[in-house]
């Protein structure tokens, strides 16, 4: 399995870059921080100062890992199942733990039409998967399973810890732009009555918050770039898992149309989803806008095939790649055309464990 391990290694190579430069971006950000301080208010020693940062830094981090679960539960209004409630389910998500080698997550349901699933925890004995009543009622039983299969994958890779970690860095760079712009505004307004140690106080504020506001970009560029490549891994071990990669085709294109017709985009935990709901309501958005160009045979539907054709020439356009930076998972024909790659590949005859990535 040399050479799946050393795709796997690809994705764990990417998650550690990305801590590192995201960590030393905001490392040198509160570097910064502490000197514009010093310079214009406080001159307070640097050292202490960027040792307190860091310190608080740290307990935010923490603090974040520590009650991000909670947050999820209560945001999702999930509710954990009872041992027998769902056996369909919980023989799946059972035999499918048991085939991946990793402990047999907590399984819970959301009072939430749209069809979804997401997966969360600290640790992987400790995770919880988490479907939709949507999911269930939309989707057939092979659907689903490539859905958990999916969501397996996460718990196999440990992503979900990552990005509760990274998460936590463009959130503080923000709740810094904000009130570091607010507070310079404010002092800004009383500068003439307070003197010269007031308008360095506006000063001082004002630059911080333009410092704040670029790391936010930077941090959340990153970390976006990184959610998007674990989806494509997690698609990859879903085909692997079940050896049917149509399965999850088929589940991405009723997911993502499902999310697009919702009434209500739900915003809750939306990089921790199989789909985003915004995106996919976003998608079919600009397909429809273009729906006479996309109906090749002029019947006033758009076909399966009409479809893909407008799902790939939308993913390619400058603007949807631009737009995409910014987007918490892939567009969805890319997902599908990874995952039709390695169907095709299976057809073959030659897809073995070794290539579980070899597509990404």
């Amino acid at each position: 399995m040399r050479f799946g391990l050393a795709r796997l290694s690809d994705l764990k190579f990417a998650m550690g870059t990305s801590i590192f430069v995201a960590s030393f971006i905001f490392g040198a950000f509160l570097l910064g921080i502490i000197l514009v301080l010093q310079y214009f208010v406080f001159q307070f020693d640097v050292v202490s100062g960027l040792i307190l940062a860091l310190g608080g830094t740290a307990l935010f981090i923490l603090f974040e890992y520590a009650i991000g679960p909670a947050i999820v539960s209560a945001t999702t209004r999930l509710r954990y199942l009872k041992s027998g409630e769902n056996p369909w389910l919980e023989n799946t998500v059972k035999e499918l733990a048991t085939k991946s080698g990793i402990p047999m997550p907590r399984l819970a349901v959301v009072p939430n039409k749209t069809p979804n699933a997401f997966t969360f925890g600290r640790t992987s004995s400790s995770a919880t998967l988490a479907v939709h009543e949507g999911l269930l009622t939309n989707l057939n039983e092979d659907e689903v399973k490539g859905v958990i299969a999916h969501e397996l994958g996460h718990i196999k890779h440990k992503d979900y810890i990552v990005m509760t970690v990274l998460s936590a860095l463009p959130l503080i760079a923000y709740i810094i732009a904000q009130t570091a712009f607010r507070a310079g505004l404010f002092s800004g307004g009383y500068s003439r009555r307070r003197g010269k140690d007031g308008g360095n106080a506006g000063a001082a504020l004002v630059i911080i918050g333009v410092l704040s506001f670029v790391v936010y970009i930077i941090s959340f560029l990153a970390v976006m770039r990184l959610s998007r490549l674990r989806e494509h891994y997690a698609d990859s071990y879903s085909a692997y898992l079940t050896e049917s990669p149509r399965s999850l085709e088929s589940a991405l294109t009723k997911i993502t149309y499902g999310l697009s017709i919702a009434p209500k985009m739900t915003a809750e935990a939306r990089s921790f989803y199989i789909e985003d709901p915004a995106m996919a309501k976003q998608e079919f958005q600009m397909i429809m806008e273009k729906k006479d160009e996309y109906d090749l045979d002029k019947d006033g539907v758009l076909d399966e095939r009409e479809l893909e054709l407008a799902m790939e020439k939308e993913a390619k356009s400058t603007w949807n790649q631009l737009n995409s930076l910014f987007a918490t998972h892939p567009p969805t024909f890319r997902r599908i055309l990874l995952l039709r790659e390695i169907e095709n590949e299976m057809s073959t005859g030659k897809y073995t464990s070794d290539r579980i990535y070899a597509h990404v």
